[in-house]
């Protein structure tokens, strides 16, 4: 593996034309930060591609041990890939009633031939001849093209069953089997064709977002414009970013901040937020170092072009003897994405919700040669098989006791808002 700098006059373009480069590969992970900085991500542009060797799982029991010894066989590296949401299957007596539609599989990683990390000025190429690389993407040609899509986009979940789902919950809720339920409804389209570049590029011109991922192995592509960090791991250093609470944009500046002043005040909002808060911390308990865990930052609102979120920020220090894929077993899936008491949650998920969610509320991240990890929640995601054509997107939103279903449902809408709009955009 030969290592290789080199200064950029135009990183942006450098950058669009890598991706277009990459992109013809058959395993790729871009992730793209769109310049939101914070204390504890550090990669403004990564781009993995090629296979040197691959870890895919269809379940079973054994997903998390196995890949513990597939990275253990590749250490020092990048490792990219995701875990789906139905892994919890293994984590706990659980089970998924609905069909796999999509066809991925529940976890799928790479050790890549070549990585490429792009800074405003500077970009560092590893693999074999990074010259050679380096002239391949000064070389390519950059296409525009629109997404393409082709097919009816359908609900999974119409209206009427979304409000027969949403009382049924508070029911249970009332009755004590749960205090918070993330009910998700899937729209989708049958043997439908996109462009899954020129629709990735559209996404994330329209929602940038820190997490910003284009992933492909095979016929199978992630095109995500999450906004949500599920768990980092920077040393002995665990961190988690729940996002509960979510508000529009405003129609001008003005709008804007009375609309991020009402989002930062409301009472159900915030009780939300506090009580996915409290699961992360218990889940981060099974990891810690007695004492460690904390809630550093609580209830900041955050812009982001579609909507303002409100997150918290909760850590620890890694209890000794606790290895890296038990501090990922411990916390998964997502808190965020669940309700609680998590389990509880997740059973009346499974019987209410009409879909398998399968990659969608799962983690999409990296190891890094360090040790280290950032996992963000796959949410605000379109998941696209080219092999069968089925084309699929979640969005869900939290019911507690006091939750109005034709705002919740109104707020699906709001989270699917860019997918949508990227789909309609076909010039």
């Amino acid at each position: 593996m030969v290592s290789l700098a080199c200064h950029l006059d135009d990183s942006e373009v450098f950058i669009q034309k890598a991706l277009q480069w990459a992109a013809r590969f058959d395993h790729v992970c871009y992730l793209d930060s769109n310049g939101y900085r914070d204390n504890y991500g550090n990669i403004n542009v990564f781009i993995a591609v090629g296979a040197v060797a691959s870890f895919v799982s269809d379940g079973g029991k054994e997903t998390f041990r196995s890949l513990q010894q597939f990275l253990d066989g590749y250490p020092n590296t990048w490792v990219p890939g995701y875990l789906g949401y139905d892994l919890k299957n293994e984590l706990e007596d659980l089970h998924s009633q609905h069909p796999n539609r999509t066809g991925f599989p529940d976890a799928c990683f790479f050790v890549p031939e070549y990585t490429l990390l792009i800074g405003q000025f500077n970009a560092e190429i590893k693999g074999n001849d990074p010259q050679r690389i380096v002239k391949q993407i000064h070389q390519t040609q950059l296409v525009e093209e629109p997404p393409g899509f082709e097919g009816r986009l359908k609900y999974r979940m119409n209206k009427t069953a979304y409000f027969a789902a949403f009382a049924d919950l508070q029911r249970h809720i009332r009755q004590g089997d749960a205090y918070e339920v993330n009910l998700c409804q899937e729209f989708y389209a049958e043997k439908a064709k996109l462009n899954p570049l020129a629709t990735y590029r559209r996404l994330n011109e329209v929602s940038p977002t820190p997490f910003s991922c284009f992933f492909k192995f095979g016929h199978h592509y992630i095109l995500s414009a999450s906004p949500e960090r599920f768990l980092s791991k920077n040393g002995n250093t665990l961190l988690s970013q729940p996002i509960k609470g979510t508000a529009p944009r405003g129609k001008d500046a003005t709008e804007d901040e009375r609309i991020k002043a009402m989002l930062a005040a409301n009472p159900k909002e915030i009780s939300e937020n506090i009580m996915i808060v409290d699961l992360v911390r218990n889940d981060l308990t099974r990891s810690a170092t007695p004492g460690t865990v904390k809630a550093s930052h609580l209830l900041q609102v955050h812009s982001f072009k579609q909507v303002h979120q409100l997150i918290s920020t909760v850590t620890c220090q890694i209890r000794d003897g606790v290895g890296i894929l038990e501090t990922l077993q411990h916390t998964f899936p997502p808190g965020s994405m669940t309700g609680a008491p998590k389990i509880s949650a997740m059973k009346l998920i499974d019987r209410y919700e009409n879909s398998r969610r399968g990659v969608y509320s799962g983690a999409l991240g990296y190891f890094s040669p360090q040790g280290n990890y950032d996992f963000s929640v796959v949410i605000r995601t379109l998941l696209y098989n080219a092999e069968n054509g089925y084309l699929s997107f979640h969005t869900g939103g939290a019911i507690t006791d006091n939750a109005d279903p034709e705002k919740e449902y109104n707020e699906c809408l709001l989270k699917g808002k860019a997918l949508f709009e990227v789909l309609k955009s076909n010039s």
